[in-house]
């Protein structure tokens, strides 16, 4: 497991693609999210601000070549506040996603629960983009449990304004469409993740992440999947993504 964490932690102290970590690498999911908890230990992330959830839509999951979702930790300084720029020049091949966003109000145990119970935990929804790094080489040969270890894409992430109206939202028919300089990326709707974003809070809960961090907290965020494959970037630009019902947040790189 340390060297697993410590190949990681070199790949992003070096701006460098991960490579496959050979006789190193977590040898299955469970494996793979206790080298990420390690990770997140010594970037001092525990508890962590949050959590994303990757490949909870068809698309995203055949995009990966998953079957399932997959999950890593979020840290406090990979948060941005809504309008916040960011250099371009600070990530590894950067792109972005179109996301739902929540914050708990209450704590939610890891284990099983129905959707209804994930979404009485929930005090603020939100539209959201999550920030990725292209930082990997083909992800057949790094494997699925360490991507699970380097947090599935993640380098942090924009949470927009609470939406009025929550918990009486249809969150399934929201909308959402990402744009780069006001050109249109990708469009989606809330039913894609998991069909309602609460299965994927609830996906969450019952996961392998929340088992290796002890379950989910009351004021983390959890940023439940993008709702379009990842989008790119060739260089600086504005990203806006709008959710109908949950309003627009923004993004720039320098």
């Amino acid at each position: 497991m340390t060297e697993a964490r410590d190949a990681i932690l070199a790949a992003r102290r070096g701006k460098t693609i991960l490579a496959p970590l050979g006789a190193a690498a977590p040898a299955n999911e469970t494996a793979g999210y206790a080298v990420q908890r390690a990770v997140a230990e010594a970037l001092g992330a525990i508890p962590p601000a949050g959590f994303k959830i990757g490949a909870t839509a068809k698309g995203m999951q055949a995009y990966l070549g998953l079957s399932a979702p997959v999950a890593g930790f979020v840290a406090k300084q990979g948060l941005h506040a809504p309008g916040a720029t960011v250099r371009f020049a600070d990530y590894v091949a950067p792109g972005v996603e179109c996301e739902v966003g929540v914050r708990l109000g209450r704590d939610l145990p890891a284990g099983p629960c129905t959707a209804a119970e994930a979404a009485s935990c929930v005090s603020e929804i939100f539209a959201a983009i999550e920030i990725v790094e292209k930082r990997y080489g083909g992800l057949g040969a790094l494997g699925v449990p360490t991507l699970i270890a380097d947090q599935v894409f993640h380098a942090g992430g924009v949470c927009g304004t609470p939406a009025p109206g929550w918990p009486g939202l249809d969150l399934s028919a929201a909308a959402g469409r990402i744009t780069v300089d006001g050109a249109s990326k990708g469009e989606g709707v809330g039913a894609d993740l998991l069909g309602h974003p609460m299965n994927a809070l609830a996906w969450l809960a019952a996961s392998g992440c929340a088992e290796a961090f002890g379950g989910l907290r009351a004021g983390q965020v959890v940023f439940l999947g993008s709702v379009t494959p990842p989008i790119w970037l060739d260089g600086p630009g504005l990203v806006d993504v709008t959710f109908t019902g949950l309003g627009t947040v923004t993004l720039r790189f320098e």
